[in-house]
């Protein structure tokens, strides 16, 4: 069988797409929390290699090369801008290899870019040197060979546009999907309606929203994005718990924490009760299959878990379905016949 394209993919059905590299690296220790910068891709290439593997085999279409805050700014930050291209090729390269141990079709690899942290609408030379930064990034991708990029986590619609445009100029297909604050608007004025209707009519293949928001407190803005934009919707939310209240991850409190924080919130190590279960991630993701979301994923903080149960909540059958809970024998809640009684009758006191 032949690879088909994003576009061909999206035309036959909905496209999963695993997000969420950040959150894993750091949970697994090989990426340093604060600075978030994937120096994984230079440092532990077989670590990276596996979680693109373990993403790709719980169902995700596409694997996304790791190159999110990856960018010259990020770099010279932490004083490695020396390894800025070396890195970014590194994690395509590391992807392509990936994706060709697909078992039935050869996943599609995406180049990453992302919000920079320092546009400001205010500044005209902050716009040129974001320009600058997505230039460079996009073509490192389109020489490396990638199928489109992905260009995401924009709260700023001008940083979005100018990504729109730089991956345009590489000729390849765009998704562009934005990160919505808590202020329910994107910093720089224009709603994510607008936002989203304005980059499809550019031109951009998929629109839509990542990171930030739960299931929860996202999906209102998808329904409204599904009724202005006529082309393709993504939707990645974070597998948090987030409410009205508290829109986003970023000061979402913990009522049951037991102990001082190091830091002022629970953003970013200490999310961990305020997950979703995969339940609840898989009735999100049918519902956003229904409203017509195209593009379905998770971002920070979903495990390879969490991206089957998306991909089996819209009835695709992964790689790595065949691990899939079954309690049929299991020792307290089973149903096998072979199981022991005085087990079984046990489990409501277990």
């Amino acid at each position: 069988m032949g690879k088909r394209s994003l576009e061909q993919r999206l035309n036959e059905g909905t496209v999963v797409v695993a997000e969420g590299y950040l959150f894993e690296m750091e949970r697994r220790g090989y990426l340093q929390a604060g600075s978030f910068v994937p120096e994984v891709a230079l440092e532990h290439p077989d670590v990276l290699k596996q979680v693109y593997r373990d993403y790709m085999n719980a169902g995700s279409d596409v694997v996304l090369a790791f190159t999110y805050n990856a960018h010259r700014e990020k770099m010279r930050i932490i004083g490695k801008e020396h390894l800025h291209e070396p890195l970014n090729r590194s994690a395509i390269r590391l992807a392509k290899e990936v994706a060709k141990e697909h078992p039935t079709e050869e996943a599609l690899v995406a180049g990453n870019i992302s919000n920079t942290n320092i546009f400001d609408p205010e500044d005209a030379d902050s716009a040129e040197e974001v320009r600058s930064i997505f230039a460079e990034m996009a073509t490192w991708c389109k020489e490396e060979g990638v199928d489109f990029i992905n260009g995401e986590t924009f709260y700023y619609h001008e940083e979005a546009v100018i990504a729109l445009e730089e991956i345009q100029k590489q000729g390849l297909p765009a998704v562009v999907t934005l990160g919505l604050m808590g202020e329910n608007i994107l910093r720089d004025g224009y709603t994510v309606e607008e936002s989203c209707k304005i980059l499809s009519e550019k031109g951009a293949l998929v629109v839509g929203m990542n990171c930030f928001r739960g299931p929860n407190t996202m999906q209102p803005y998808l329904k409204g994005i599904r009724n202005e934009v006529e082309g393709y919707v993504g939707g990645l939310p974070i597998p948090y718990r987030t409410t009205e209240e508290h829109p986003t991850f970023f000061n979402l409190p913990d009522g049951g924490c037991s102990c001082s924080l190091p830091t002022e919130t629970t953003f970013p190590t200490s999310l961990d009760p305020l997950y979703h279960n995969r339940y609840e991630i898989a009735e999100w993701a049918k519902e956003a299959k229904d409203i017509g979301i195209n593009y379905i994923g998770l971002c920070c903080g979903a495990s390879p878990a969490m991206i089957r149960a998306v991909a089996e909540a819209i009835e695709y059958e992964t790689i790595n379905s065949k691990y899939s809970p079954d309690m049929e024998k299991h020792f307290l809640f089973g149903k096998d016949k072979t199981l022991k009684g005085h087990n079984l009758n046990y489990s409501k006191k277990a």
